[in-house]
């Protein structure tokens, strides 16, 4: 019945809400300077290419889909140029501070996404991740990092690196966040989380790290005991296992590497072969352009790009053998629910400007963990662990190709007793 307070209007008063609330609502975000984005300039981390290309006109798919979701977009963030790095300098834009080690690098290439989410200015952001660069600075900045399932995130709208192995990632503060957008970019249906039937430690890769690997080990074990009890837990040397199931690496072997304690030869064959097929489809994508503009590039990555525009075809096709039999060896070991933990790095974040001589250690054991999910295509997360010696500490866990929401679900379980036992390693400065 109308009544004078609603002027006679309606017959009837009732409320009907949208039938659901935009899931990503209230958040904010930034996105790397490597996506498109209408009416501004994708600048790739280098003044002379942003010289050099007009304002994109549509917006990567990818970040639409965290607009239409409801977040909102707070800018683009600073990159190692033409995302060549996992270092995090840029001798142009100035390097982002690393909030949790100010002295150390942010690493990269995804170097301010990393930092905006790790300083709090946003709740997630988008980077990308071809050889490391989500993986990386998620775990030098203190904060979670997913690289997805190779080819399951559209790259539209995305200017490339190296397209067997680019991926859009992204990174937040917690595991909930992290999923939220997981969920939203995977296009996943909600799904009761599925226990792992097997949790694969391969001790060869945890004996790379330059801390305590108890620091790392004790606090993943005995949380995932809490939650899945010790049964599901299955030692292996990765190593002899990748050696074995991908006889194709015998062409990248370097046997003058074997005795150095530092190496898992297989791991650094397979590192070699990622890299290779990295430098020969970077060339494809940017030499013109780099022959014809001769580019002002930062130390470092001024060498990389020269190498990868002398690569040649040579062993190319042996590179993508090495990815199909990697893929299969792999699905083979972790078959479904399976999970493979892994060092994300092997160490703290090195120090601002250190020689690139001094870092080569640090890259071949870094290449070699993260070349298991970049040539194999299989979804990664990067998950803190707190500090130690005031440096940040992680790990990251790996599931087959497709397993992206099991993954998801399982770190966001994981969440709570994790912080238990960083609690109690930190505590106890182990």
């Amino acid at each position: 019945m109308a009544t004078l307070s609603d002027f006679g209007a309606f017959m009837e008063r009732f409320i009907l809400h949208p039938p659901q609330q935009l899931p990503l609502k209230g958040l904010t975000f930034a996105v790397k300077d490597i996506f498109d984005v209408e009416g501004y300039v994708t600048g790739f981390g280098n003044p002379d290419w942003a010289r050099t290309h007009g304002a994109a006109v549509s917006t990567a798919p990818a970040v639409l889909a965290v607009l239409n979701a409801g977040a909102t977009c707070v800018g683009k963030t600073v990159m190692d140029e033409m995302a060549y790095s996992i270092n995090g300098e840029n001798k142009h834009y100035g390097t982002p501070t690393n909030p949790c080690a100010p002295d150390r690098v942010p690493g990269g290439s995804s170097s301010g996404s990393a930092v905006a989410v790790s300083a709090e200015l946003v709740d997630f952001s988008l980077g990308t991740d071809t050889g490391g660069s989500v993986r990386v600075p998620a775990a030098f900045c203190g904060i979670y990092g997913f690289r997805p399932s190779h080819g399951i995130v559209s790259t539209t709208g995305v200017t490339p690196m190296a397209q067997s192995f680019d991926t859009v990632g992204w990174f937040a503060r917690d595991p909930i966040i992290l999923n939220r957008i997981g969920h939203l970019l995977l296009q996943l249906p909600d799904m009761d989380p599925v226990h792992p039937n097997r949790i694969i430690i391969p001790d060869d890769c945890f004996q790379l790290l330059s801390i305590p690997s108890d620091r790392v080990t004790q606090v993943l074990f005995k949380s995932l005991e809490k939650l899945f009890g010790g049964e599901v837990v299955k030692h292996i040397n990765l190593g002899d296992y990748v050696n074995d199931r991908v006889p194709s690496l015998k062409h990248f072997m370097d046997k003058s590497n074997e005795q150095k304690e530092y190496n898992i030869p297989s791991l650094v064959a397979l590192s070699s072969s990622m890299r290779l097929l990295q430098r020969y489809e970077f060339k494809n994508n940017h030499g013109d352009w780099v022959l014809s503009i001769k580019p002002d590039l930062g130390p470092g990555i001024s060498e990389r790009i020269w190498e990868a525009i002398r690569t040649t075809d040579e062993k190319i096709n042996i590179c993508h053998t090495v990815r199909n039999e990697l893929h299969a060896a792999l699905t083979s070991l972790l078959e479904d629910f399976g999970i493979l933990a892994i060092p994300t790095v092997p160490g703290p974040p090195p120090k601002l400007q250190t020689e690139a001589t001094k870092l080569e250690t640090f890259r071949v054991g870094a290449f070699s963990l993260l070349s298991i999910a970049g040539v194999s295509g299989f979804c990664q997360v990067t998950i803190p662990l707190g500090m130690y010696d005031n440096l940040p500490v992680a790990v990251s866990l790996l599931a087959k190709h497709g397993s992206d929401g099991f993954l998801l679900n399982l770190v966001e379980s994981l969440y709570v007793p994790l912080k238990e036992q960083i609690k109690i390693a930190e505590s106890m400065n182990y």
